[in-house]
């Protein structure tokens, strides 16, 4: 409805008489809507790098591997230079996760979290000598900043003293 006459305002729409909107500000609105639509529009089709695929779990379970052996590599290394240790082995359990990112459009993503340590077995030679073995705890927990319930520590079955 346009009303011309003595009012100080051009208006196209009104409710009721109550909320008079100018013409240009009429327009802007509309600008700043399709603007908007636009810019969820781009939004969609900019994933931000990372993957939208599904979770096979071949990916991180490979990474997680790696990194499992890295750290038997320089644990055992490290733990063979202690006094006393000898000859030693050494496992890790890690714990693999990963997260579950829902999307407010219902796209489900899925981020690797870097895997964690649940426990440390040490077999050495040095491993019934309640010194050696505390030193070997102190320094695996410290290390991996796990708590000393967490690893074991044993003598190594020697085939040659039977």
């Amino acid at each position: 409805m346009l009303k011309m006459g003595k009012t100080k305002e051009k208006t196209v729409f009104d409710l009721a008489g109550k909320f008079p909107i100018k013409e240009n500000t009429l327009r802007i609105i509309i600008a700043l809507g399709i603007a908007g639509i636009v810019l969820i529009f781009l939004s969609s089709l900019w994933d931000g790098g990372e993957s939208g695929e599904a979770y096979d779990g071949s990916q991180s379970s490979v990474s997680a591997e790696v990194y499992g052996d890295n750290l038997e590599k320089e644990l055992k290394e490290i733990i063979s230079k202690i006094s006393g240790v000898g000859r030693c082995e050494i496992l890790l359990t890690m714990e693999n996760s990963v997260e579950y990112v829902y999307l407010s459009n219902g796209d489900t993503k899925t981020k690797s979290i870097e895997p964690t340590v649940r426990g440390v077995a040490v077999v050495c030679d040095g491993g019934e000598n309640p010194v050696t073995k505390e030193k070997i705890i102190d320094v695996v927990t410290k290390a991996l900043n796990i708590s000393s319930s967490r690893v074991s520590v044993t003598k190594l079955y020697d085939y040659q003293e039977e």
